[in-house]
């Protein structure tokens, strides 16, 4: 059975960003699987009033203004419900994720759709995938106190039902990024198809 890998990147730097190189890296390690492709460098639209006006209307009750406000984030949660794997490309700004990322992050959590709120608490609803986080940082070290990317991803991806998260880290290269990247890139040798 082919698999579907949803590659995903957030770095704003076209040209020379690691976690793009990284994903890319990741993405082809799944040969001749169909790959779906989203670049959040090209543009994620922000959620606002409109949105949130659509989204908590009932499907069958949606105008079609609302159903064209919520296309892109439908979408978008679509390509997550179609991926067997989710490929992410993500640097760490500031020590959290890109604005890009973070609104990505928003039009997809969506309760309902992609996590449902239960007598327990919040249940994801995107279960049976498995997620690949290429994560790039100029300083902050992934997993230390300071991070608030890494961290932060893998609780949205279990939010939404992904609890099979793997990280590739090339962090902290202003202190040693040859040899970083190369530690990095001899992990996704090893990453299983």
């Amino acid at each position: 059975m082919t698999q579907t890998v949803l590659h995903i990147d957030s770095s704003i730097r076209a040209e020379g960003s690691v976690s793009r190189a990284l994903s890319q890296k990741i993405t082809s390690r799944f040969e001749g699987a169909t790959v779906l492709r989203r670049d959040l460098a090209d543009g994620v639209p922000l959620i606002d009033g409109a949105w949130i006006g659509a989204n908590f209307t009932p499907a069958a009750d949606r105008t079609d203004e609302q159903k064209a406000v919520l296309a892109t984030s439908d979408a978008m949660v679509a390509e997550l419900q179609a991926a067997d794997v989710i490929v992410i490309g993500t640097p760490i700004y500031n020590f959290s994720v890109t604005a890009a990322m973070k609104a990505w992050i928003d039009l997809v959590a969506r309760a309902g759709v992609t996590f449902q709120y239960s007598e327990t608490g919040p249940k994801g609803l995107l279960t049976g995938k498995r997620a690949i986080i290429a994560i790039a940082s100029g300083g902050t070290p992934v997993d230390s106190e300071i991070d608030f990317a890494g961290r932060y991803i893998r609780h949205i991806m279990g939010f939404i039902g992904i609890t099979d998260v793997e990280f590739v880290k090339a962090d902290s290269l202003g202190n040693g990024g040859d040899e970083k990247i190369a530690e990095a890139n001899a992990q996704v040798d090893k990453i299983a198809a």
